[in-house]
C-alpha cells in the first residue's frame, strides 16, 4: 500500500520526489540527485510551486524574469532578475510564484561530495556554507558580474548540446567556473557587516553542531549570554520560527538522512536528539507523511 501511494505521488524533476503529508503547514519534499550535478533552464507561467521542503543536495536559483519570493528558514527574499539564491542541503525553503507572468530561471543542483572528492582543497561549496545564515542566502550581482554570469551560462548551455571529444569534461569545467565565480561574489558580499544579530547566528551554529544533545531554550540562551525571554523573542523575529519548532525540524531532517544512509531507525532517532521514540515516530509521520521504517525501505 505504501509503495502504491508513493507511485501515485511521484513527480520527477532532477530525481526530486514529492511526498504527501496530512497536516497543513507540515509539508516536506526530499530531493535525490543521482548525478554529480544537474542544470536546468526553465521558462513557464506556472513554475513548480511546492510547499516547504528541503533537499539532500545544494541548490542555486538564478531568476531571469518573472516575480517570485523565496522563503528560506523563515526568511523571505523577493528575487530580482539575476539575483542568485543559495540554498544549502537540508535547508527548509519554499517558492511563492506570481503565475500571472512568465517565470524564467536557471536552477543548478550540486552534489558537494563530487566537488570535495575531486578538489578537496578548493572548498568550492564554501559559498553555500557561508550563505546558510539568516538574511544571507541571496547574492545580488553588479552589472559586470551579471555579464560574466551571462557568458558562463551561455557557454554551459552550448556545451550541453556538444557530444564531441571531452564534452563531459568541458561541462564539468564550466560548472566549476560557475562555482568559483559565485564563491567570489559571495565572499565579497558577505564581507560586509552582518544583517542579523550575532547572537542568533551563534545559536544557529550551536544547534547544528549539537543536535544529539540538549537544546533547551534555557541552555541556548545561556550559550549566547541572553535572558531566556529576550532570546526567544529575538530568535522568532530573525528566523520566523520558534526555537522548539526550529530544533524539531532540524532533528527530523537529521534522522531522515541517517535512516536513508542505513542507520537503524531507533539509533537514527537517538543520534538526532529524540529521547522518546514514540514522540519521534509521531513527529516524523506528521512531517514526512510516512513511517520512518517506510523511508528506509
Amino acid at each position: 500500500m505504501v509503495l502504491e501511494t508513493w507511485q501515485k505521488m511521484l513527480y520527477t524533476l532532477g530525481e526530486e520526489v514529492m511526498r504527501p503529508v496530512k497536516n497543513a503547514g507540515e509539508y516536506s519534499r526530499e530531493g535525490y540527485l543521482k548525478e554529480n550535478y544537474r542544470y536546468f533552464h526553465l521558462r513557464d507561467t506556472a513554475g513548480q510551486e511546492r510547499d516547504f521542503h528541503f533537499h539532500d543536495f545544494d541548490k542555486a536559483v538564478i531568476l531571469l524574469s518573472g516575480r517570485v519570493d523565496y522563503i528560506v528558514e523563515g526568511e523571505s527574499y523577493a528575487l530580482q532578475p539575476w539575483n542568485v539564491l543559495l540554498v544549502k542541503h537540508h535547508t527548509i525553503h519554499k517558492a511563492l510564484i506570481d503565475k500571472s507572468e512568465p517565470y524564467e530561471r536557471i536552477i543548478i543542483y550540486l552534489d558537494r561530495r563530487f566537488f570535495d572528492r575531486g578538489m578537496p582543497g578548493a572548498q568550492l561549496m564554501n559559498c553555500f556554507d557561508a550563505a546558510d545564515r539568516p538574511g544571507r542566502h541571496l547574492l545580488v550581482p553588479g552589472p559586470e558580474q551579471r555579464r560574466t554570469m551571462e557568458r558562463l551560462f551561455a557557454a554551459y548551455e552550448w556545451a550541453q548540446r556538444d557530444e564531441g571529444f571531452g564534452a563531459q569534461t568541458l561541462r564539468d569545467t564550466l560548472i566549476i567556473q560557475l562555482l568559483v565565480f559565485v564563491c567570489r561574489m559571495g565572499a565579497a558580499q558577505q564581507g560586509s557587516a552582518g544583517l542579523y544579530d550575532e547572537k542568533i547566528e551563534q545559536a544557529l551554529s550551536y544547534i547544528n553542531e549539537h543536535l544529539s544533545g540538549e537544546l533547551s531554550v534555557e541552555l541556548l540562551a545561556e550559550q549566547v549570554y541572553l535572558s531566556k525571554y529576550h532570546f526567544m523573542r529575538l530568535f522568532k523575529a530573525q528566523t520566523g520560527s520558534t526555537v522548539h519548532a526550529y530544533v524539531r525540524q532540524k532533528r527530523l531532517m537529521s534522522a531522515a538522512r541517517l535512516i536513508r544512509e542505513g542507520v537503524p531507525v531507533n539509533k537514527a532517532a537517538a543520534d538526532s536528539g529524540f529521547a522518546d521514540y514514540s514522540s519521534f515516530h509521531r513527529a516524523f509521520r506528521e512531517t514526512f507523511g510516512i513511517n520512518p521504517g517506510a523511508l528506509k525501505k
